[in-house]
């Protein structure tokens, strides 16, 4: 099953390599689509990072009960 994180790690590249060509294709130089490229993929890492954070899964309950006293 593909999980938000699996499709992130694979728009990573494609962002990069996809913009940066797009872009040489309308006429833009190499030396300003790779840096527009790169601004995607950045955005799309920091969404992984700072928005949709890996650590939205709960933690493990912590038992309240005392310990034993031998």
């Amino acid at each position: 099953m593909t999980g938000y994180y699996d499709i992130v790690l694979g728009l990573i590249p494609v962002a990069l390599v996809g913009i940066t060509t797009a872009l040489m294709l309308v006429g833009i130089s190499l030396t300003a689509a790779v840096p527009i490229g790169s601004l995607v993929a950045m955005g799309i890492i920091g969404h992984a990072m700072f928005v949709n954070t890996p650590a939205d899964v709960p933690d493990e309950p912590q038992s309240t009960r005392p310990p034993h006293a031998d």
